[in-house]
Formats: C-alpha cells, sequence, structure tokens
C-alpha cells in the first residue's frame, strides 16, 4: 500500500473510532432510564446476546473461516471485555457514576504502560502528553471527589483489563479476520454475561416488559454492540494501541453532549472544559508526525 493509501486508510480508522464512541456515547442515558427496571447484569446478556444472534444470522460463516490461532485470539479478547464490563458494572453499586467513568477512562494511561510493556511499541513524549491530557479532561469532566474504596479498586481491574483488550485488538486483528473475531467476542460477552445473571440470585433472566425498552435494547445490541465492536476490531487492525485510545476516550465527551441535547441536562463549565481538553489530547496525537516503527500496528503470532 502507498503512503497515500496508508495516510487514507489511517484516517478512516480514526474516523471509524470516532464514530464509535459516539455510538456508545448516546446510550449513556438510555440505559440509565432501561437500568431501571431491568437488572443490569441481565440487561447486558440478553444485549450481547441478540448482537451475537444478529451477526450469526448476517454471516453465519465467518467464524468458521477463522484460523485455530485467531479463534483462540477472539475467545481471549471476549474474555477480557466480558470481565471488564461485569467489573465495571459491579463497580457502579458502590461508587458514582462520575468516578466510576473517570477510572474506566484510565484505560488511555493504562493502555501505553502494557503497548510497551507487551509489545515493545515505542511511545513519544509527546504522545504521552496526549495521554495525560485526555486523563486530566477526563477528571475535569467527570471528577467531583474520589475516594478510594472496594468499587473503586475493582472500577480499576475493569479498566485494566479493557487496556489489554484495547492491546490484543491492536495486536491480533487484521482486516481479513475483522467480522469473525467480532462475532465469536461478542458470543463470548454474552455468554460471561448470562452467566453472571443466573448466577445473580433472581430466578432465571430478567428481561424488558415494554415496548420501548426492547427498542432501546435493541438499538443498544446491534448498532453499538455488534456494529461498534465491529468497527473497533476493524479500526484496530490500522491503528497502534495508544493512539486508539486516546480517540476513545472521547466517549464521555459524546456523553455528555447527549445527555444536553436529548436527556434534558445543562451545559456547565466543567463539561467545556474537560470536553475541550480531551478533544486537544485527540488532536495532538492526530497531529504527532508518527516515525513508521511507532505508527506500525505490531501482531503477535503467539
Amino acid at each position: 500500500m502507498t503512503d497515500h493509501g496508508e495516510r487514507r486508510t489511517s484516517l478512516l480508522a480514526m474516523l471509524t473510532l470516532l464514530a464509535m464512541t459516539a455510538c456508545w456515547g448516546s446510550t449513556f442515558f438510555l440505559i440509565k432510564d432501561l437500568l431501571e427496571r431491568v437488572p443490569t447484569v441481565d440487561f447486558l446478556g440478553v444485549r450481547f446476546l441478540v448482537a451475537g444472534a444478529a451477526m450469526l444470522a448476517v454471516a453465519p460463516r465467518a467464524i468458521a473461516r477463522l484460523s485455530p490461532q485467531v479463534r483462540r485470539h477472539a475467545l481471549v479478547l471476549g474474555c477480557l471485555y466480558g470481565v471488564a464490563q461485569i467489573l465495571q458494572t459491579a463497580g457502579l453499586a458502590h461508587t458514582p457514576a462520575s468516578v466510576s467513568g473517570f477510572i474506566t477512562g484510565l484505560y488511555v494511561v493504562a493502555t501505553p504502560l502494557f503497548a510497551a510493556a507487551i509489545l515493545r511499541t515505542r511511545i513519544t513524549g509527546a504522545t504521552w502528553a496526549a495521554v495525560l491530557l485526555a486523563t486530566a479532561g477526563l477528571g475535569v469532566l467527570s471528577l467531583d471527589g474520589l475516594s478510594i474504596g472496594y468499587g473503586e479498586a475493582i472500577t480499576l481491574v475493569g479498566a485494566l483489563l479493557y487496556a489489554a483488550h484495547i492491546v490484543g485488538l491492536g495486536a491480533w486483528s487484521t482486516p481479513a479476520d475483522a467480522l469473525g473475531m467480532s462475532i465469536l467476542q461478542v458470543l463470548v460477552i454474552a455468554v460471561i454475561c448470562m452467566v453472571a445473571a443466573l448466577l445473580g440470585g433472581a430466578p432465571g433472566v430478567v428481561l424488558p416488559d415494554r415496548g420501548a425498552d426492547w427498542a432501546s435494547l435493541v438499538y443498544m445490541a446491534l448498532v453499538a454492540g455488534a456494529a461498534a465492536i465491529l468497527a473497533q476490531t476493524w479500526a484496530q487492525a490500522h491503528l497502534p494501541p495508544t493512539r486508539s485510545a486516546i480517540i476513545m476516550s472521547m466517549e464521555p465527551v459524546w456523553a455528555a453532549s447527549f445527555a444536553v441535547l436529548l436527556g434534558g441536562e445543562s451545559v456547565t463549565a466543567r463539561m467545556v472544559v474537560g470536553g475541550l481538553m480531551v478533544l486537544a489530547a485527540m488532536l495532538v496525537v492526530e497531529a504527532i508526525p508518527r516515525r513508521r516503527i511507532e505508527a506500525e500496528v505490531t501482531h503477535l503470532a503467539v
């Protein structure tokens, strides 16, 4: 591929990740409303089961076309993401949502650390500056005080698993395998969440009982679930993990924007300042002149 073609593909991958974070951000106020009637883990299990079933219906042979090695990678990635979802959800019961959002966003810091340690990725000083700027922006946007307890601790473990998932996708995903890997990941996440729901104490899985709730769930399953994970898997085949993590830190900015536009919340100075800091971090990392060794996506063969 020519340098011009690589730049175009990289730009498309960046825009794809940005669109994915917008989809995720659009679900916050929908989830907040739905969880008043459906337990969190039950919602997650049904959401990813619907997403996986839809993806299998569209591409029933995609998983079969994967090599055994790629299937193992997808299983590992699905487990990382699924357990991270459970830990983040469990942490929400013990910590404010804003604090949970900030701690979860610390995958922005953990991703370059993991990439440097595991992939031997070279992280420049300017990239570290963008990471710290994004983290500070998340703090301004989300925090109104922070204490460390059980909920914060398990949420941090979830953030580390999200970072490992981002690094794993950067190492293992390829454009040719993106669809099959995405489907297998979603199915693994669904199984993990369903098991957690069944072990949660309630008899069976609680399902929505209103048409509007099912409409929200289907949107979150198909658009913010299946399509978003497929987009992330494809995009990370073309982007280094740290760059991906900084772009993905735009998710809470989108969430705040949709909360104002559709959720009836008021604009605050902290929203504006924090959001601009995260946006600036994304623009900084996109403007950094990258040497070839820093721009390449490393694919592990283990």
